[in-house]
């Protein structure tokens, strides 16, 4: 099945998204993306679709041939303050800000978002499964965050986020036990195993 281009047909778009809410370590991240009219990628869907080869592949060309993207990452320390579902929303204004082209229309993976600037928004669930524009910044957004924790994975190689990427797997919970847990980790999250 297609993705839809155009959620209306009348307003410039913003596709959302964000990656990492449920990570024990590491940021959440969040993307905008504005398609170009000729935007064309029968590959791009839900980031959670495709393989790590796929998405990777589909980077540049996205970047290349929308009109507009921007990316953005919020810490562990935002996230322990502020709570994840916050901090997510937060990721989104932030990506939002970056953009140098403005959206007269927002659409968001979920179901919750916060007013942004006075621009009319729209969250749709499982939107990164029905609409291009959120597909395509869900990519960006994993693709930017699996790069990052492969990077962090070389200064603690123990909790094996170069192929857990944070989440909660059994070598990541046997290392917080051994190890206990690292700058980046999620203080508010529970960290402990028995």
């Amino acid at each position: 099945m297609d993705l839809i281009k155009n959620w209306s047909n009348a307003y410039i778009e913003a596709g959302c998204d964000e990656v990492g809410r449920g990570c024990l370590s590491g940021p959440v991240v969040a993307a905008a993306v504005i398609l170009d009219d000729s935007f064309k990628q029968s590959l791009v869907d839900d980031s959670k679709k495709l393989t790590f080869k796929t998405r990777m592949e589909l980077d540049s060309y996205i970047k290349d041939n929308v009109k507009n993207y921007a990316i953005a990452e919020l810490p562990p320390s935002f996230i322990d303050e502020h709570n994840i579902l916050n901090a997510s929303i937060h990721a989104m204004h932030r990506a939002l800000d970056q953009l140098t082209i403005r959206p007269e229309l927002i659409l968001v993976d979920g179901n919750k978002f916060h007013p942004y600037n006075f621009i009319p928004h729209q969250c749709i669930i499982k939107g990164d499964s029905k609409v291009l524009s959120i597909a395509a910044a869900s990519i960006l957004a994993k693709n930017y965050r699996d790069r990052l924790m492969i990077e962090l994975h070389e200064e603690h190689p123990e909790y094996g986020w170069n192929t857990n990427f944070g989440y909660a797997t059994k070598k990541h919970q046997e290392a917080l036990i051994k190890n206990g847990p690292t700058i980046h980790h999620r203080q508010s999250f529970r960290l402990k195993y028995d």
